[in-house]
């Protein structure tokens, strides 16, 4: 099978299964409460559902409202076609990439900020407030992470893995086993950074709908219909993303390419597990400590970053 066609299986098949990572961590928090909790296909239910619904828009609100969602699908689909899958290579890959990886995420985010804070609420705005400020407080702390892994090839050779596809294509993996520990600070660093990104507890709790605890939910109050289906899947399809980041760099080379294939699979869903034993076993921080969070998180990079350099 050539290279281009093992992505585009791969890149299907992320796009098919995204949905069903919160649909794992929501039955694992389920589990660990003693209750049988919602079906593990529930978000694939919420979305067809959501598609064929009307919608609600405010007579104050502007096409921004209904800009913003589909902004933010199409930023997330952008950024993970330009992930490697399974060690398989992006077709789209470029020196660089890691940025506009980036800031297409930032774009996705902004584009949901300015949807909000078109409704005119204060409520609304307030979420607004607080997912700006803690995604400028975490953007640093993803470049350090992946400088750290352009670094290890090495100064000399740095320009050859500026891209996602040289930092995550399973060089990290067989460098770690072959001695290089300081990489795996990395992974910690970004499943952080996946609570952080995706408004997970310790955060944010995206089951509540209090006042003071709400970010990214309270953000999204006034959509309705495939609006909201598409901040969904988009934000399903951002976790996979992150989800990935740590998979990256967790499994070294392996041949043939579907054995490689199958461990980032399951390391992704295991990453979802994860998630769901996190927010089962501890409560939602303070919002003065997310900053905090974030701060440790950024020096555990930096860390990373100074030792692969010397090393």
């Amino acid at each position: 099978m050539s290279p281009l066609v093992a992505y585009l299986v791969q890149f299907v098949l992320a796009l098919l299964l995204a949905p069903l990572l919160p649909g794992i961590i929501n039955r694992v928090k389920a589990k660990f409460a003693g209750r049988h909790g919602k079906p593990l296909l529930q978000l694939y239910f919420d979305i067809f559902k959501l598609l064929r619904k009307g919608e609600v828009i405010s007579r104050s609100a502007s096409f921004v409202l209904s800009l913003g969602p589909a902004v933010s699908l199409a930023t997330a689909l952008c950024a993970l076609a330009l992930l490697p899958l399974g060690g398989v290579t992006s077709p789209l890959a470029f020196q660089g990439d890691f940025l506009l990886a980036a800031y297409l995420l930032g774009l996705g985010r902004f584009a949901v900020i300015l949807a909000a804070l078109d409704t005119g609420s204060s409520f609304e705005g307030m979420g607004a407030s607080r997912e700006a400020t803690f995604s400028a407080l975490a953007e640093p702390v993803l470049f350090c992470c992946l400088l750290a892994l352009a670094c290890v090839g090495g100064a000399l050779h740095l320009e050859n893995h500026l891209s996602l596809s040289g930092m995550l294509g399973g060089r990290p993996g067989t460098e770690w086993l072959l001695g290089r520990s300081e990489l795996l600070f990395v992974p910690v660093v970004l499943f952080v950074l996946l609570l952080v990104e995706n408004c997970r507890i310790p955060v944010d709790d995206p089951n509540t709908h209090l006042e003071l605890t709400m970010i990214h939910e309270v953000m999204i109050l006034d959509h309705s219909g495939p609006n909201l289906a598409f901040i969904l899947y988009g934000s399903a399809l951002k976790l996979w993303f992150f989800a990935a980041l740590p998979a990256g760099i967790l499994i070294p080379d392996l041949s043939p390419w579907w054995a490689q294939a199958l461990c980032w699979l399951a390391t992704i869903l295991l990453m979802a597990v994860l998630v769901g034993v996190v927010e089962s076993v501890m409560a939602r921080l303070r919002m003065y400590s997310v900053p905090r969070l974030l701060g440790g998180a950024g020096v555990l990079a930096a860390l990373a970053l100074i030792l692969t350099q010397i090393r």
